[in-house]
């Protein structure tokens, strides 16, 4: 257990210097990212900048295999933007975790797939459906919203968050990177052991009861009378 630690340690260290003088150089990946500042662009970019720590982690991890498998800029390129699109229905911070736990379990250079398993394997041990499961999940659940079956708090509260109205009369196109970074954003803070909570409000009751004034009680008085009196 120890050698791991000190493994993780000594490998984020290096991926530390590593990232810091390919910024430097410029990345291939992220010089051609786009310049947007709506929620799918700010995604994209946290996306490329994991990728490229995780490229890093695996050439400081892995290095001779490393360098045989991505012998030139131009591979190692064509490798990212792949890794990139396959990992894009997970969090910045679930795909480190997932590249963390296979550099430190496995003797040889993972593949694309790997990843996305140990992805897979880090959500499901939080009770977390993947993005879109829980976009198609919060768009089709009936009302009242709070009282369903969700299968993890994460989903309702991304779909409170997203509006349950455009979520059922807006495209995916529009609407799924809103709720792809509320989804997130709440899936982070599962992972980092926060307590997400499904407030339930409790249903009205058919009529409502309030306490008569005095001139109220009196002419009901008055009324009850006359009845009697008949």
């Amino acid at each position: 257990m120890k050698k791991a630690d000190t493994l993780t340690g000594k490998i984020t260290s290096r991926v530390e210097k590593s990232q810091s003088v390919k910024n430097v150089k410029g990345d291939p990946v992220s010089s051609n990212a786009g310049s947007s500042t709506n929620n799918s662009s700010n995604n994209e970019h946290d996306h490329i900048d994991a990728i490229n720590q995780v490229f890093a982690e695996l050439e400081l991890a892995y290095h001779n295999q490393y360098h045989k498998a991505y012998g030139d800029e131009g591979s190692i390129r064509l490798a990212k933007k792949y890794w990139l699109e396959c990992l894009a229905n997970f969090s910045p911070q679930l795909i480190l975790q997932a590249t963390r736990t296979v550099v430190t379990s496995q003797q040889y250079l993972p593949s694309v797939a790997t990843i996305v398993q140990a992805c897979e394997e880090s959500m499901s041990q939080y009770g977390l459906p993947t993005i879109h499961d829980a976009y198609v999940e919060a768009c089709c659940a009936d009302h009242p919203k709070a009282e369903q079956d969700w299968s993890h708090a994460a989903v309702y509260l991304a779909g409170k968050a997203t509006g349950w109205f455009e979520l059922t009369n807006k495209i995916e196109a529009k609407i799924y990177p809103l709720f792809e970074t509320n989804y997130r954003r709440y899936c982070q803070q599962v992972i980092r052991g926060e307590e997400l909570v499904i407030d339930k409000q409790e249903a009205l009751p058919e009529q409502v009861s309030r306490k008569l004034s005095q001139e109220e009680n009196k002419s009901r008085m008055e009324e009850l009378r006359k009845g009697l009196n008949k």
